[in-house]
């Protein structure tokens, strides 16, 4: 996930940000995204949370196994173009499929293990950033629900270090969101 002190680090800073686009429209549906802001990226107003909602056309079995699947989930990764961006060397992603189980993505920088694993209905990751502290863990929590246009995610995600709000919010939409849209879609 690239977070915004890393974009800016790297020499992309706001430009990276511009290149997002704002949440609440069927995933794809968009090729260019408008630039973000605090409130439409789902931020709280005390970055204590994330909460955003994205809708894929694909039934929620299909996107959960997107999620877990490490085959899959890798054509995310590789589709989000993040590791390219942050110089980090490509690496398969790892991912258990039972809950307690490990993964790593995006060329270990994010790493986690699974909590809770309801096919085709939920997701919950203690979810954490190699840029953080050793001792820093988040929960990322995706709820699947059936949609007129396939399957409604309502994500969140809370305990994280505040000064990441920002960054988070805008990597889950163009780490995540945009990439899993395109391949759902293919």
């Amino acid at each position: 996930m690239l977070d915004a002190h890393f974009l800016g680090r790297r020499g992309f800073g706001l430009a990276a940000a511009s290149a997002l686009g704002t949440l609440g429209v069927v995933a794809g549906a968009r090729s260019q995204p408008a630039a973000p802001e605090a409130e439409g990226m789902g931020v709280s107003h005390g970055n204590a949370a994330i909460h955003q909602e994205v809708v894929f056309r694909a039934a929620p079995a299909r996107v959960y196994q997107v999620l877990t699947d490490p085959a899959l989930f890798d054509r995310v990764v590789q589709a989000s173009g993040a590791m390219q961006a942050m110089g980090i060397r490509p690496s398969r992603v790892q991912m258990s499929a039972e809950p307690g189980g490990a993964f790593s993505m995006f060329g270990g920088y994010i790493t986690g293990r699974h909590i809770e694993m309801s096919p085709g209905v939920r997701l919950v990751q203690a979810w954490r950033s190699r840029a953080w502290a050793p001792h820093i863990y988040s929960i990322a929590r995706f709820e699947l629900a059936v949609h007129p246009e396939g399957t409604k995610l309502s994500f969140d995600h809370t305990g994280f270090p505040n000064d990441d709000a920002m960054g988070l919010a805008t990597g889950w939409h163009a780490h995540y969101w945009v990439p899993m849209a395109k391949v759902l879609a293919g």
